[in-house]
């Protein structure tokens, strides 16, 4: 019964899936606190172009919920149950903040094309017919209403959830699971006494 379980969104979670997590996170981050460095060896994020390095970047900052230059396991569950359980809303709001890579409220036509790179580069599997800039401009074609080169959240949001392609498209590209199998693999594979008798939370 440790304190791990208090907020609204960690309660959504089994208490299987919070120990896996929790020893994962103990495991890579003995600190508690995942730095920017640290968050890319996490997840096996070697390697990168410099603009999915960029992307990497965006997205430690957006998880860093109270951005003082870490991850602590509360944000770090917040982060994962958001992606794996959240509603659209929810996610399209997160979607959002990571595009908006300047913080200024609107996304343009680069900051979109940057991401949607930097994804593809680290998630190959979000299968598509469109080349990045292809579904840049489809984007913009479809949800930039007033036509002035900017999405503001509310263009967004209206415009993506009306739209079934951008959704899915949008949402398998940011599909994280491959990620959470990985951390649950590896929980699972590092507990050769799956002690079962006592876990309630």
């Amino acid at each position: 019964m440790g304190n791990v379980m208090e907020g609204k969104t960690v309660e959504e979670l089994s208490s299987t899936e919070c120990h896996q997590w929790y020893k994962k996170f103990m495991t890579e981050c003995p600190s508690g606190q995942l730095t920017l460095y640290e968050f890319r060896q996490f997840f096996g994020l070697k390697n990168l172009s410099p603009s999915a390095s960029e992307y990497v970047e965006q997205m430690f900052e957006t998880f860093d919920f109270n951005k003082d230059g870490y991850i602590d396991f509360m944000e770090y569950v917040a982060a994962l149950s958001l992606v794996l359980k959240g509603k659209v809303e929810q996610k399209l709001r997160w979607y959002f903040k990571l595009y908006d890579v300047d913080g200024n409220g609107c996304i343009d036509r680069a900051e979109l094309l940057n991401i949607i790179r930097a994804i593809r580069a680290i998630n190959p599997c979000s299968d598509t017919t469109m080349t990045a800039e292809e579904f840049t401009e489809t984007v913009f074609a479809k949800i930039d209403v007033n036509g002035d080169g900017e999405l503001s959240l509310e263009e967004f949001m209206e415009g993506v959830q009306k739209d079934k392609m951008l959704l899915d498209t949008l949402t398998r590209s940011l599909d994280l699971t491959h990620i959470v199998r990985m951390i649950q693999s590896n929980g699972q594979s590092a507990d050769p006494a799956q002690g079962e008798e006592g876990a309630a939370g």
